[in-house]
């Protein structure tokens, strides 16, 4: 199958959120007293419980399963790394592609332990965007097209999506979104990233004030091409394509819950199929999480990125399914349940 999602303009992205499925309550429903009959006492499982119901009304079934999971991680390259806001230059995004593909990354001991086929999507990593202290980092086919990518890599078989990402930079891209949607100070969503000391922070936060002022105007979803990068945009492309496709997306830390910042200010709506892998140790994430009244599945004080705390999540989220397909009801098992 491939993907039938194709974005023309910004502004029909924004209107595609009338036309998605929506999560079925009655399989939910079901789900639920599913569980009021297992063997354990009533909310026994805590998070366990609401996941498995979240699973059900997603697939539409009582009884939801993972039999396949794909896990997508995409990169790019930013014009705002003039700056000096990276403590690590940009080559070391295409070096750690090629990591990826070899198999040496966190992320491929983690999908492979989570039962996740891993694809990493690099994007125009010799072309970064534009530095949007100056300009938008991505003019609207720019973003259009780094969406379209994204929306046609999953895989519409799948089961689960786990998104990351990786980029020189992005945790200031990332700390911008943020910051345009959700407002505050600008030093309020920015952390160490990759190893920014005080006075490095200090500098993302100078550098996000300014372009998140000369943006201003941006809202929604124009905001993603504003400030953006490839890779925040293909994260969304992928996030959209999985709802039309009814995929439960598990997504990693700051860096892409942040790049789903524009999709949530265009309308909440649009990220009801998403899951928050982990609590990321960036400090703009648990202010992010909140803003979006999200909680995470993990917490592991974690702040890598490419996808690992999503992929970890999976495995949780394999452990609340195999029970609550798995158990005994009460009646089965012949216990009194009261």
């Amino acid at each position: 199958m491939t993907n039938p999602l194709k974005f023309d303009s910004l502004a029909g992205v924004a209107a595609v959120v009338k036309s998605l499925p929506v999560f079925d309550q009655s399989a939910a429903d079901a789900a639920t007293a599913r569980q009021a009959q297992l063997t354990k006492p009533p909310g026994a499982l805590g998070r366990l419980e609401d996941l498995a119901i979240f699973m059900a009304g997603w697939q539409q079934a009582e009884r939801p399963a993972i039999d396949s999971a794909q896990a997508l991680v995409f990169a790019g390259n930013h014009g705002i790394c003039v700056h000096g806001v990276n403590p690590f230059p940009q080559e070391v995004t295409a070096q750690m592609v090629a990591n990826f593909e070899a198999g040496g990354a966190a992320i491929n001991q983690l999908c492979e332990v989570s039962g996740a086929s891993l694809s990493v999507v690099a994007l125009e990593l010799d072309r970064p965007t534009a530095d949007f202290t100056q300009a938008p980092a991505m003019t609207e086919q720019e973003c259009l097209a780094a969406m379209q990518i994204g929306a046609d890599s999953i895989d519409l078989n799948a089961d689960v999506l786990i998104l990351g990402e990786m980029g020189i930079g992005n945790s200031t891209v990332a700390a911008a979104l943020a910051h345009a949607a959700f407002g505050g100070e600008a030093l309020d969503w920015v952390g160490a990233g990759t190893g920014s000391d005080a006075s490095g922070m200090s500098l993302k936060a100078k550098v996000i004030a300014q372009g998140v002022a000369r943006h201003a105007d941006a809202h929604g979803l124009a905001q993603l091409a504003a400030l953006g990068g490839r890779e925040q945009a293909a994260i969304c492309g992928a996030v959209l394509a999985a709802r039309h496709a009814r995929i439960p997306v598990l997504l990693d830390g700051f860096i892409c819950t942040a790049a789903t910042a524009p999709l949530f200010a265009a309308d909440p709506a649009f990220l009801a199929h998403c899951q928050i892998g982990h609590a990321s140790r960036e400090p703009g994430h648990p202010r992010l999480c909140a803003a979006m009244g999200m909680a995470p599945i993990l917490s592991l004080d974690m702040a890598l990125g490419e996808g690992t705390g999503a992929a970890l999540a999976l495995s949780i989220l394999r452990g609340a399914l195999a029970c609550h397909d798995g158990m005994a009801t009460f009646a089965e098992a012949g216990v009194a349940d009261g």
